[in-house]
């Protein structure tokens, strides 16, 4: 039994790791066509909506994804039902959404929105179509068919912006490669699971899940909301182009941040879920979880963060150099959101999440405060009370990991500051090479290398089982 949920939880993360990577490093590459061929301003439009889709789309999953792949004896009417459901919210939003266009073009003072945004909005009646299929893969654990899915739909969609760049289509680019995206991805599931919807509604589906669900809403709504507010409060209070910065620092931090995430979230909460009565067991693949994340993610952030400018230039030219410091903030900020998300995933797998939407509250909480006494101040002092809202959230959910599982703080600290503190220390060493006066390409060529082979002599010295867990895994999948 152990060994078959090693196995699973492996293979898991492995497929989530290709999805995720993959999908991150074909959009980056097509990012990079598109920042240099489209201006600020156009990537400010798109950041200001992107908050109605991303609120939709979680209210039309309403946190019944999560409650499918909990339930053990899920049935094909439970299915249908929530497919449907999916729908009926989709319509709705749409619809709400349409008539509230020149309401959302007035708020931030760019007329042209209203019908950026009804176009852009139909994404919302594509979404549904498809969540129920992407459910039942993610419930029997086939990301394989996930990863094909999802890099064909940016492979194509982003091959179809481009075009569309080049042709000097502007801001329309940026729409129709997002619903090109979901397009692509509802005929690519619909390939993949061959399922159909029965043609039944059974409101004790919803009744059953429901208590589950709703505290789940509540947090994922959260998540969305504030995943986008800076948005929102720079696009209503500085010039599009401002937005069209952050969009772009977003949009690099989040190719970390989100990937990492959603690998977590995709490829553990299942496997934890399986294991939910057994608090012990689960402590030690917590614990195993958190070390390992924290070996790859904090030297890779704190690389990123020193090497920030010469990445910017070499990718997006010197057009984006406001970027830079943005970047810099937002990837700090997120240094410990891996480590949130695992404590998240750990408490919904053991159905505490009412306890999970709490840490989401407070941690909302602290970020609602750090942008009401920061805002006036700037974008950047902004971003720094981000990174400290950041910090004390994890501080509250190491609290609650303490009182859940019996995990001591001390054990909670000593897993992280180790390798932490390596990474700071080659990150100040690796910050000297920025004073050199060479091209962006060589300074960013020099500084990888010096800080990644450093890392690793000293990995190889202080943490040698790190090694050799990676040689065995290699040598068991060979």
């Amino acid at each position: 039994m152990a060994d078959n949920l090693k196995k699973n939880m492996i293979g898991a993360i492995a497929w989530s790791s290709i999805n995720i990577f993959g999908i991150q490093a074909i959009q980056l590459i097509i990012g990079i066509f598109l920042a240099r061929l489209l201006m600020p301003a156009d990537f400010g439009i798109i950041g200001v909506l992107m908050v109605f889709i991303s609120l939709s789309t979680v209210l039309i999953d309403g946190g019944f994804v999560q409650g499918l792949i909990r339930k053990k004896d899920t049935t094909e009417q439970d299915l249908s039902t929530i497919f449907y459901l999916n729908i009926i919210v989709g319509i709705v939003l749409y619809t709400i959404l349409y008539f509230c266009a020149p309401l959302i073009a007035r708020f931030f003072a760019q007329p042209d929105l209203t019908k950026y945004s009804r176009v852009l909005f139909v994404i919302i009646l594509i979404f549904p179509l498809y969540l129920i299929q992407l459910t039942q893969l993610l419930k029997n654990l086939e990301y394989k068919k996930i990863a094909i899915a999802n890099i064909t739909s940016v492979i194509v969609s982003g091959s179809f912006a481009i075009v569309l760049a080049f042709k000097g289509y502007g801001v329309w680019t940026l729409i129709y490669q997002q619903i090109a995206f979901h397009s692509v991805r509802v005929v690519s599931y619909f390939i993949l699971v061959r399922w159909k919807p029965l043609l039944c509604f059974n409101f004790s589906t919803i009744r059953n899940l429901w208590s589950f669900t709703m505290p789940l809403l509540a947090q994922t709504s959260l998540n969305a909301i504030f995943g986008q507010i800076y948005f929102v409060v720079i696009g209503r209070l500085f010039p599009l182009n401002q937005v069209g910065y952050f969009t772009q620092a977003n949009k690099y931090s989040e190719t970390v941040n989100a990937a990492t995430q959603n690998i977590l979230s995709t490829g553990t909460f299942p496997v934890l879920s399986t294991i939910q009565d057994d608090k012990p067991r689960i402590l030690r693949v917590y614990r195993k979880l958190i070390t390992s994340v924290s070996t790859i993610f904090f030297p890779f952030v704190i690389f990123l963060i020193v090497a920030a400018q010469p990445i910017v230039v070499t990718l997006i030219t010197e057009k984006w150099l406001p970027s830079v410091i943005l970047l810099q903030l937002l990837l700090l900020a997120n240094l410990l959101t891996p480590m949130f998300t695992i404590n998240i995933n750990v408490l919904n797998a053991q159905g505490l999440s009412s306890a999970s939407l709490r840490l989401e509250l407070i941690k909302k909480g602290l970020i609602t405060i750090s942008i009401i006494a920061c805002f006036s101040f700037g974008i950047e002092i902004m971003l720094m009370g981000f990174v400290v809202a950041n910090f004390l959230a994890y501080l509250f959910s190491m609290i609650t990991i303490k009182k859940t599982l019996s995990h001591y703080y001390r054990h909670q600290i000593g897993d992280l500051m180790k390798i932490l503190i390596i990474s700071l220390i080659i990150g100040a060493i690796t910050w000297m090479f920025n004073h050199l006066d060479i091209s962006a390409l060589l300074k960013l060529i020099i500084q990888g290398f010096t800080f990644f082979i450093i890392y690793i002599i000293v990995i190889r010295i202080i943490f040698p089982e790190k090694l050799r867990e990676i040689i065995a895994l290699k040598s068991k999948k060979e």
